[in-house]
């Protein structure tokens, strides 16, 4: 009989220890999942327009991206209302539109960033991100724009250009700026991203 018990205490002994170190292998395991892989197009950091605080476009993996080059004194700076009325629509399906402030073309964005962020946000009611003023177009362009410009074989012509990128992180369509945010053609192609 002592020797059954004794046997009992060792089973229950070898039992405890092994139990958690199965309840810890589960967690370790669950941190070993790779989150999803975030795309070349999005592998960039940009400065973010309110505060330059370093952004990761990575953050955006997994969501349908359009991207757009802004300026404040432009014909088309009207479509910020549109932009953020799309952005209202299907943001919460997954779509995010990310603004780049550029002064490529005619000094249409002279102004500091502080200056672009209060009418984006003041006049215009943006919420969705923006990005510090950069170059959109030529041997200058930010490394998204010209990795977008290579996908496409289109660069930015003027302000208010649009870049639709895929879940998967496929550059899927070029929009010149007369194509509004509201445009069939636009909308149709981000509800069948999404």
């Amino acid at each position: 009989m002592i020797k059954t018990i004794a046997l009992l205490l060792a089973a229950t002994a070898a039992a405890s220890v092994t139990q958690p170190a199965r309840a810890q292998a589960a967690p370790v395991a669950a941190l070993t999942k790779s989150p999803a892989a975030c795309p070349a197009v999005l592998k960039h950091s940009f400065k973010r327009l309110q505060d330059e605080a370093p952004q990761d476009l990575c953050q955006y993996a997994g969501k349908v991206v359009l991207v757009v080059n802004t300026a404040s004194y432009c014909g088309f700076t009207k479509q910020y209302e549109g932009l953020e009325k799309i952005y209202a629509r299907y943001g919460g399906r997954g779509l995010v539109i990310l603004g780049f402030p550029s002064n490529d073309f005619g000094q249409q964005e002279p102004g500091s960033s502080k200056e672009i962020a209060d009418l984006c946000f003041n006049t215009y009611g943006v919420k969705f991100p923006m990005f510090a003023k950069s170059s959109v177009k030529g041997p200058q362009a930010n490394p998204l724009h010209a990795q977008l410009t290579r996908a496409t074989g289109q660069e930015p012509k003027w302000n208010f250009t649009k870049y639709l990128i895929g879940r998967d992180g496929k550059v899927l369509d070029y929009f010149p700026s007369k194509v509004t945010p509201e445009d069939p053609q636009l909308t149709a192609k981000i509800e069948a991203a999404l």
